[in-house]
């Protein structure tokens, strides 16, 4: 019997399938019902923050119901923090794998990144079915735009965690400073507070960050005549996505083995 001898990347895509199996079951499997927290914690942030917006009784936001534009805001961001967070251990939490030699760091990161793009597909769709049953309008004017915002979103997560790995492979305490940097970004992004409610020159500050610029192009996507704050670009989401892409790459390259052995 002749043995087939597989190319490199036949190699690669069969270590991505079983990484992605792998950090499939662990993430719904890994504690009981660990599931059904994966769609509680948005549906509980979203509950929350609706329920302040209704004892305060505003009803709309830029134009549009108060409800759709927590949700969506709630999930762009979501896209992002998970995503991130997911790539920034995924290397730590599947070490022992690397003893063998034909799975890198880099396989983790794919495999995680891809999974929580489709977990939070799935979890999206599961709570904008649950708006629209409870009356809402959450159909989206412009799907192209929704997609392709939410995909700057996710590529930024991916970079910043992939920055975010290597720098705690590095320097282990800056895990604390990046985990404590969520908040402030949950904060100043435009989830919970309207953008276009900071009075300059503070605004313009906050047009730096380009979550502010992915959440706004999200939510204009679902309703066109959402009055979103000048100055938002899609390229700038994209350029802050690409950017951080290629510096994670560029210092996985470098610190390949350190990644490997700390």
């Amino acid at each position: 019997m002749s043995n087939q001898v597989r190319s490199p990347m036949a190699v690669t895509w069969s270590v991505w399938r079983a990484l992605l199996l792998r950090e499939s079951l662990d993430r719904l499997f890994d504690m009981r019902a660990a599931w059904f927290w994966l769609l509680m914690e948005p549906v509980l942030h979203i509950s929350f923050i609706t329920f302040i917006f209704t004892v305060i009784r505003l009803r709309t936001v830029g134009g549009i119901d108060v409800t759709v534009w927590i949700v969506v805001g709630m999930l762009a961001f979501f896209m992002f923090r998970r995503t991130a967070m997911q790539v920034m251990y995924a290397a730590d939490s599947n070490k022992p794998l690397f003893a063998y030699r034909q799975v890198y760091p880099f396989d983790t990161y794919v495999a995680r990144g891809v999974l929580e793009a489709f977990l939070m597909t799935l979890v999206s769709a599961i709570i904008l079915a649950g708006a629209a049953l409870l009356g809402h309008d959450v159909r989206p004017d412009d799907p192209l735009q929704v997609l392709v915002a939410m995909f700057g979103l996710w590529l930024f997560g991916v970079g910043y965690g992939l920055v975010a790995s290597v720098l705690m492979a590095l320097v282990r305490e800056t895990e604390h400073i990046l985990k404590l940097m969520m908040m402030p970004l949950y904060l100043i992004s435009g989830v919970i507070m309207p953008i276009s409610a900071v009075p300059q020159p503070y605004r313009d500050l906050l047009l730096f960050n380009p979550l502010v610029h992915g959440l706004e192009l999200v939510r204009k996507g679902f309703a066109n005549y959402y009055h979103m704050v000048p100055g938002v670009s899609m390229g700038y989401l994209y350029l802050w996505g690409i950017v951080s892409l290629f510096l994670g790459l560029v210092l996985y390259r470098r610190f390949t083995q350190q990644l490997v052995m700390k």
